[in-house]
């Protein structure tokens, strides 16, 4: 076994597990000019007993060797403390190996023969992404807190791994990031953690619905205006971009933006300042952008939609949220959050998951997503006296109903859904209202209008 180097700069701990002498020589070599502190084994036992001493922030391990392969390393390890990165090292052609690695939680695979530069790229990727991993634990700035605490991202499938990897790899610096994806996968979430995970994590976030808003109500919303600028300007108005200041302006629905706006926008993004409505002294843009859409904004610059030159201004990153039903492993992690965040805003205590329905839920076809799940179990736990998800409070709709006749009764309008929603929340939380609007993720004057365009009240009386 090795011992680690005199200095130790980078206050990172590595474990290198290889039976080939010359490979565990050349790496612990070269990782140790590179000012980490360096342990190394020359078999898989050994290397786990190190593991489990020394705590190391990142493993490299050869697949193949005597007394336990690198999959047991890599299990071990992960038992050991599942935030320590894994890095196989694997054969060239040996791409079962190199699937099989992913699935068990390796971070990623290096190719023999070593490449030293690409040895040095992905242990540095994968330092990073631990380093993300612990902010996006530990939440430093309120607004993080609040964050984690509300909304976590969930999966521990490959799709995951993968967003989880560009979400390190954007989150140091102000790269512009377009995200895409179906409603209800979570891109605002991504967005935020973007955000909170990186160098932008004590500046502001400002998200932006695009949709809310009428065209010249919106270009207000973003820029701002002057005093006078229109009827009932009576003062001067600091828009989105300003107030995002250093931190991350979050523009949701892109899609949906006038072409007016997308010039403005582009012109924004290319000269890095912009104007007031009515203004004329220039501004500086120093936000770093995130936009999201559900549609596929590469069709919409084919059909003539959405300017081409803006789109590839927006997509500098790309990332492409996966469906629920594409990553139906993940569903299981998914509702134990989520049942335990219902339990306690409720004040339940619903817990157990029958095998049948944890299937049930595993194979609906989710067209609402992770969304939709979440106002499911939120039903279900309303409607419980025990403390099991029974079945029959789990209220799905199958997808390929709308095709019947009796299909098409049972689908009802979203006001509808929206009204019998937010009558079930209030209903749970015995109307109190303070409880409701968090829950339902809106504004305490938004829900009083919604309770007074329904006109809902208290369970024991007849609506209004």
């Amino acid at each position: 076994m090795s011992s680690e180097l005199n200095s130790d700069q980078t206050g990172y701990s590595i474990l290198v597990i290889d039976d080939d002498e010359s490979i565990r020589k050349t790496l612990t070599g070269y990782l140790r000019k590179l000012d980490y502190k360096v342990f190394s084994a020359d078999n898989g036992l050994t290397g786990i007993e190190i593991a489990e001493k020394e705590i190391p922030d990142l493993v490299i391990t050869d697949i193949k060797m005597p007394q336990a392969d690198g999959f047991e390393v890599l299990k071990k390890v992960k038992e050991i403390d599942s935030n320590i990165h894994v890095i196989m090292i694997t054969a060239f052609d040996d791409m079962n190996s190199t699937v099989k690695a992913m699935q068990l939680g390796a971070y990623d695979y290096i190719e023999k023969p070593l490449e030293i530069e690409r040895l040095k790229i992905t242990v540095n990727r994968a330092l990073d992404n631990k380093k993300i991993s612990e902010q996006l634990s530990s939440l430093i700035s309120s607004g993080s807190a609040e964050y984690h605490m509300e909304n976590t991202i969930i999966g521990k499938s490959a799709a995951m791994k993968d967003l989880y990897k560009k979400i390190g790899q954007t989150s140091p610096s102000r790269v512009t990031v377009l995200i895409e994806g179906e409603s209800g996968t979570g891109k605002e979430l991504v967005a935020r953690a973007i955000h909170f995970s990186g160098i932008t994590k004590d500046k502001p976030f400002v998200a932006v619905n695009c949709t809310a808003l009428t065209e010249s109500l919106l270009e207000s919303e973003l820029f701002g205006h002057v005093k006078g600028s229109f009827t009932g300007s009576t003062r001067d108005k600091k828009g989105k971009f300003e107030l995002a200041g250093e931190g991350t302006i979050f523009l949701d629905e892109i899609s949906e933006i006038s072409p007016n706006l997308q010039v403005q926008l582009l012109r924004v993004l290319q000269q890095r300042e912009f104007e007031r409505v009515g203004g004329e002294n220039l501004i500086p843009m120093r936000a770093r952008i995130i936009a999201a859409t559900n549609k596929d904004l590469n069709q919409l610059v084919r059909d003539g939609k959405f300017r081409e030159d803006l789109f590839f201004r927006l997509k500098v990153v790309s990332i492409l949220l996966p469906p629920l039903r594409e990553r139906a492993d993940d569903i299981p992690f998914l509702v134990s959050h989520f049942l335990s965040k219902i339990n306690k805003e409720l004040h339940k205590n619903v817990t157990k998951v029958p095998p049948e329905v944890m299937e049930m839920l595993r194979n609906h076809y989710w067209v609402g997503n992770v969304r939709e799940l979440e106002n499911i179990l939120m039903q279900a736990v309303v409607l419980s006296s025990e403390d099991i998800l029974a079945r029959e409070n789990i209220l799905l709709r199958k997808p390929d109903s709308m095709g019947t006749e009796e299909g098409r009764a049972q689908f009802i309008s979203l006001a509808e859904n929206e009204k019998k929603h937010i009558k079930s929340i209030l209903d749970a939380v015995q109307w109190d209202k303070n409880k409701a609007h968090k829950i339902l993720g809106i504004s305490l004057p938004t829900l009083y209008s919604k309770i007074e365009n329904y006109k809902l009240s208290p369970f024991g009386q007849k609506d209004k």
